[in-house]
Formats: structure tokens, C-alpha cells, sequence
């Protein structure tokens, strides 16, 4: 573990803002680690994503020298210094629009997102977003990591998924929150559910699906399924929890993360055989089964729009205290209403 003779900090003026100036000398009994992971443990009011984006920027010296690999070897003596920028404002704009909070305190906010609402500004949604929002109600509380484009984001959901979401304020929450998140909950601080209602019933009722996840090389707005050894890991747990109706053509499930890759349960659920309703991606080859449901049932899937996809639980540890926090939210009404007319 790295031990450290000394430490210091200072904020001197540049052109931009006030720059802080941080140094350390590595203790002599120091065996040779990772920069990123010197840095980590000499300043940890710092997240290693953070650290890591410093040292490409050209930000982190090395006995003087510019160094810009985090994986970088450091050893005994060597002197790292760190130059801080002071926070960038976001460069969204803030909105003063409907926000649904759930949990508020000065480190995090729990927002219940509506179905619809995309969370970070990127092409073709520059405004009215939730980072928008967010803005406009933490004002400068909120945390400038995770980029000028997304402050405080420390996961997200699909425009068209409903649901909790949980947004830090600050750097200590960002990091902690972070730290939970890329963990997946394997260490049982993060708990996160979704409802689903898809098409047909999967066998055996509860299991495990473990399908690598990558973009489609044939259409890079699509995520697909590809082979061991490619992709990235994604492990999906689910369980039947109802069968609306009589006939087998619907059945609601319970479906819990090990990991949150993008599309991770709409892809999932389709390479199984059983899409979600309303998935006008991952779903479209089922659109003829609408044909078996019941007039209401295939009104109310038209009045969906969406994927029947709802995040309803949401539990974690408070990046400060230490608290564990469970948060849990009810079907919104579009979904409720298509739930219903299934029987």
C-alpha cells in the first residue's frame, strides 16, 4: 500500500479559474503500483475516474514530468504532482420543469422518471432533459464529474424506461455512488429491480440469462448478443411474478441486475424468446401476437408506446453515512392500465 511523507495542497490563478495544486512524495517502502492507483490512495476525496481523466488531460507530473498513462509504473521517492481545475459549470442550461423526488439530502436526490424523459442532453435532445432539471433544482450543488454533459449521473435509464434513479451532488456522493454501481451490487450494497411484462412465458420461471452484450455491427443504434470472449459480461436475474390473463400470451416479471449494460434486460429478455411489450427495437417480430390480447388490452399496449419496462426498486448504501437506503416505486399508470386490461 502506498505511504506518503508528505502531502501538500495549494490554489494558484490560472487563465481558466483558480487551479488547486496538490503534490506527493511516495515513502521509500513503496513497491511500484499504478499511477492512477497512487493517486487514488494519496487523495481520496477523489474518484479514480477523475484521476484517471486528469492524467490523460496532461494534469499529473511525475518528478517533473508530464505523465499521461494512469497504468503508468510509480515506485519509492517519486514525487507526483496534481493540478485540480475547479469545477466546471454544466453545460446544459437549466429548466424549471416537473421533477418527481422521491429522496432528497445535501449529498443525493432520488428522482422517479417518467416515461419519456431522456436523462442526459446528447444529439437531437440539447434541452428538457432531467440533467435540465436537475439543474435548475440543485443549482450549484450539483457535482460536475461525469462530464459537463451528464453532472452528477451515476447511471441512467432508457428515455422510454420509467422509474429510480439516483443522482449525486457532490464529489463525495459521485464517488461513492460510483464505486457501488461499477460494483454491480456483487457485494450486496446495490439492489436494483424492474417489472417487465413481455410476450410468452420463459422456462424455467426463474433463472439466470449470460449473454455478452455489444453494439450491432450491423446497426450501431441496436445492442446484440455476441459470443464468450467478445462484448462485455451481462448477467441478468429474473423471475416470474404473474400471468396476466389466462392463455400464456403475457407474463410480468421481476428482473434483477448483476450488471447494467446498455439495452441489458430489453436484449436479454428478446434472445430468450420473450420481448417486451410495446419494444419497438427489440420487439418488433412480436407484434402480431397484439392480435391474441383482448381488445382493452391491445388499446391500452397502443396508449403504452413504450417498452413495458418500470426500474421499481432501488436500494443502496449513503456514499456518507453509510446508511443503507431502499427506495421502491409504483407501476405508473400507463403501464398499471395495460397491466390491468391483460387480466
Amino acid at each position: 500500500m502506498t505511504r506518503i511523507l508528505t502531502v501538500s495542497s495549494t490554489v494558484l490563478p490560472t487563465m481558466s479559474g483558480a487551479n488547486e495544486e496538490r503534490s506527493v512524495v511516495l515513502d521509500d517502502a513503496t513497491s511500484p503500483e499504478r499511477l492512477d492507483r497512487a493517486l487514488a490512495r494519496a487523495f481520496d476525496d477523489l474518484s479514480r475516474a477523475r484521476l484517471q481523466a486528469l492524467v490523460r488531460e496532461g494534469l499529473v507530473r511525475c518528478d517533473g514530468a508530464v505523465v499521461r498513462d494512469p497504468a503508468r509504473k510509480v515506485g519509492p521517492g517519486c514525487r507526483l504532482d496534481l493540478s485540480v481545475p475547479a469545477p466546471l459549470p454544466a453545460e446544459p442550461m437549466g429548466e424549471a420543469l416537473p421533477l418527481t423526488v422521491v429522496h432528497e439530502d445535501e449529498d443525493l436526490i432520488v428522482i422517479d422518471k417518467p416515461a419519456g424523459l431522456v436523462v442526459h442532453p446528447a444529439a437531437g435532445h440539447e434541452d428538457g432533459t432531467l440533467v435540465n432539471r436537475l439543474i435548475a433544482h440543485c443549482g450549484a450543488s450539483l457535482s460536475g464529474i461525469g462530464g459537463v454533459r451528464r453532472p452528477g449521473i451515476v447511471h441512467r435509464l432508457d428515455k422510454d424506461t420509467s422509474g429510480l434513479l439516483v443522482v449525486a451532488k457532490n464529489d463525495v456522493a459521485h464517488q461513492g455512488l460510483s464505486a457501488q454501481f461499477a460494483d454491480h451490487g456483487r457485494s450486496g450494497a446495490l439492489e436494483r429491480a424492474y417489472l417487465a411484462l413481455v410476450w410468452g412465458v420463459p422456462e424455467p420461471r426463474h433463472g439466470t440469462i449470460r449473454a455478452n452484450l455489444a453494439r450491432s455491427r450491423h446497426n450501431r443504434e441496436k445492442i446484440a448478443v455476441v459470443r464468450d470472449g467478445e462484448g462485455r459480461e451481462a448477467i441478468t436475474h429474473y423471475r416470474v411474478e404473474s400471468l396476466p390473463g389466462a392463455d400464456g400470451v403475457t407474463a410480468l416479471l421481476r428482473c434483477r441486475l448483476e450488471t447494467g449494460r446498455t439495452h441489458q434486460i430489453r436484449v436479454h429478455l428478446s434472445h430468450r424468446g420473450h420481448p417486451l411489450l410495446g419494444d419497438p427495437v427489440y420487439g418488433g417480430a412480436f407484434k402480431t401476437k397484439a392480435a391474441r390480447l383482448g381488445e382493452p388490452a391491445r388499446a391500452a399496449l397502443g396508449e403504452l408506446g413504450r417498452q413495458a419496462l418500470h426500474a421499481a426498486e432501488l436500494g443502496f448504501l449513503h456514499p456518507r453515512s453509510g446508511e443503507r437506503l431502499r427506495f421502491e416505486s409504483p407501476l405508473p399508470e400507463d403501464f398499471a392500465r395495460l397491466l390491468a386490461a391483460l387480466g
